[in-house]
């Protein structure tokens, strides 16, 4: 696929996740600070010809049915509102776990809107393709374009994007897929935090501070779900050097702070090490 228009796929990770309550259309309102990871699935378009996708990767037989890949909805959404719309043949390469709670479906199709722009000539900001991305799924609009922002609504509200520090991090995954339907319905009648998000700081320490002050209403929720969440979380606060968990999203999928590469690597090591059926994988956030 040498002719192949390739994009990253970044795991996406809610640094802070607030719900609201819920909507008459069953949806909730949240307020979340969005980062991506520097791991991710990659994706390729090679343009022309009938639509096709094909999945590897180690978590590609996780991915189910390949017509119901978020990557197809995507280009079938943007096909509705783009007459003419060259597509291709899709290759994903499925780094990133399934059902994670690190928006891997939701990054790939963000991939897949990225892709179909550069083939086509379609400005980022067309407002085809932000429609296209939020007919796609709740968390595909903020993965469009995969910069730090403060989502609110049901993803379809977003920040300019917010300048945060890199961040040195191991993300783990305990091999437990966990429904995010499941997760809400844990929570429902729950309170959420009361406190919004305003002025996200920019310095490390700063924000490892306000990160304290901004939790993850999910988590309680997600551990009734899965006591593997709970087992991850304490593992992650007993590594060396470690600054700062928390629970991404819906979960499973859990984060942890270093104060540098090294720290995160060694850290990553020692994870992976005692826990060889976890997905284990030390990156960036930010």
């Amino acid at each position: 696929m040498s002719d192949s228009l390739v994009e990253k796929a970044p795991a996406k990770i809610n640094l802070t996740l607030r719900v609201l309550g819920r909507r008459e259309d069953g949806y909730h309102e949240l307020e979340s600070l969005v980062a991506f990871a520097g791991v991710g699935d990659t994706l390729s378009l090679a343009p022309g010809g009938k639509p096709a996708l094909a999945i590897s990767g180690p978590f590609a037989a996780a991915c189910g049915p390949v017509d119901d890949n978020l990557v197809l909805k995507a280009m079938r959404a943007l096909s509705e509102r783009v007459g003419g719309l060259k597509t291709g043949r899709f290759q994903l390469e499925k780094n990133l776990p399934v059902a994670a709670g690190i928006g891997g479906g939701s990054a790939d199709a963000g991939a897949a809107l990225r892709l179909l722009a550069r083939a086509n000539g379609l400005a980022l900001d067309d407002a085809r393709l932000a429609s296209a991305a939020l007919a796609s799924g709740a968390d595909v609009p903020v993965c469009l374009d995969p910069r730090a922002r403060i989502m609110r609504g049901v993803g379809d509200l977003l920040s300019d994007p917010v300048v945060i520090p890199r961040l040195d991090a191991v993300l783990a995954n305990p091999g437990v897929p966990l429904s995010t339907r499941d997760v809400f319905a844990r929570f429902a009648g729950g309170k959420g935090s009361e406190k919004y998000l305003s002025h996200v700081p920019s310095q490390t320490d700063a924000l490892i501070a306000f990160l304290s002050e901004h939790g993850n209403d999910l988590t309680q929720p997600a551990i009734a779900c899965a006591r593997a969440v709970s087992d991850l979380l304490i593992a992650l606060r007993a590594l060396p050097g470690v600054r700062f968990t928390r629970m991404s999203g819906s979960g499973p999928t859990c984060f942890a702070l270093f104060a540098s590469a090294g720290e995160a690597t060694a850290a990553a090591h020692q994870l992976a090490a005692a826990n060889r059926d976890w997905w284990v994988c030390a990156t960036t956030i930010g």
